[in-house]
């Protein structure tokens, strides 16, 4: 009998739960380990790999292109294998529920909300992916999902509406644009919707551009952006605290509002009843915590 190589779950654990704490001392804390720990199993499971599975700075992590190839199979595989393990020891007692959230769409709000689901439903063991929209969209139709969310123009339709937003420019305080110079853009590598409507805004206003940073996330645009490198198009909740948003003083033109929406795979009343509680999540956070 052979046997094809071999990984260390507690390497692609903490791999997984960095990608979407999108921090090491975030990490650490939820697995109960040392930052210098966390650091040792990202660093083992890239030798392992031969990849390098993230980037880091002292203001942000990113995946890497690898990362994100990656980052599916680590959470199927941790997800078969708690399962296993819960059955083998006579502990699996709640019902698991897989849900996909586009990286634009989780933001700063996802911890709240995501605590708040965990009190309303707390015999549910829900696994959360956080990926590009086109991705998990793809993964969602393919049935490796229960739900996923999202805007409305990357999931194909509308679903439970979430979340209004709008869509704004954003650029660090000191930043300043040499106009004529073209306008330096930081963005999502594509496919992305949200670039190509910053894109085709910019186009229809003829405003030169050019591409000034490409990232493989969210948090890793809004660290561009507080470091000074460009101008970003994100939504209004995810501009960093220090950024400032720009607009037509700045000669940038107007932008679309933005919606969020959750879709679900299953109609039956369980799968209601955990829909109502993620939009009953976000209606309470989003109470306390109203978007500008």
């Amino acid at each position: 009998m052979t046997h094809g190589p071999s990984l260390d779950l507690d390497c692609v654990r903490a791999f997984a739960v960095v990608a979407d704490a999108k921090s090491f001392t975030a990490a650490g804390r939820a697995l109960g380990a040392t930052q210098s720990t966390i650091s040792m199993r990202i660093r083992k499971l890239e030798e392992r790999l031969g990849k390098r599975l993230l980037e880091r700075n002292p203001r942000s992590v990113a995946l890497t292109r690898a990362g994100a190839d990656f980052l599916q199979d680590a959470r199927r595989v941790l997800e078969v294998h708690d399962e296993a393990a819960e059955r083998a020891l006579g502990q699996s007692t709640k019902t698991s529920f897989v849900l996909a959230i586009s990286d634009h769409a989780a933001g700063g709000l996802l911890p709240p909300i995501l605590a708040a689901f965990r009190r309303d439903m707390p015999d549910i063991r829900l696994a959360v992916h956080v990926g590009s929209s086109n991705v998990l969209f793809r993964a969602f139709e393919e049935g490796r999902f229960d739900a996923v969310i999202g805007r409305t123009g990357d999931l194909g339709g509308e679903g439970r509406h979430l979340i209004d937003d709008r869509l704004v420019w954003l650029a660090a305080p000191d930043f300043v644009w040499a106009v004529p110079e073209p306008l330096p853009l930081l963005a999502l590598a594509a496919p992305c919707e949200i670039r190509d409507i910053a894109v085709s805004a910019l186009a229809a206003a003829g405003v030169p551009w050019r591409t000034a940073f490409l990232g493989t996330g969210v948090a890793a645009i809004q660290a561009a952006a507080e470091a000074g490198l460009g101008v970003a198009c994100l939504e209004a909740r995810n501009v960093p605290g220090h950024c400032r948003v720009l607009g037509a003083d700045e000669g940038l033109p107007a932008l679309p509002p933005t919606r969020i929406v959750l879709r679900m795979r299953d109609e039956s009343t369980q799968a209601e009843a955990i829909a109502d509680a993620l939009v009953a999540a976000f209606a309470n956070v989003l109470e306390r915590r109203p978007l500008s």
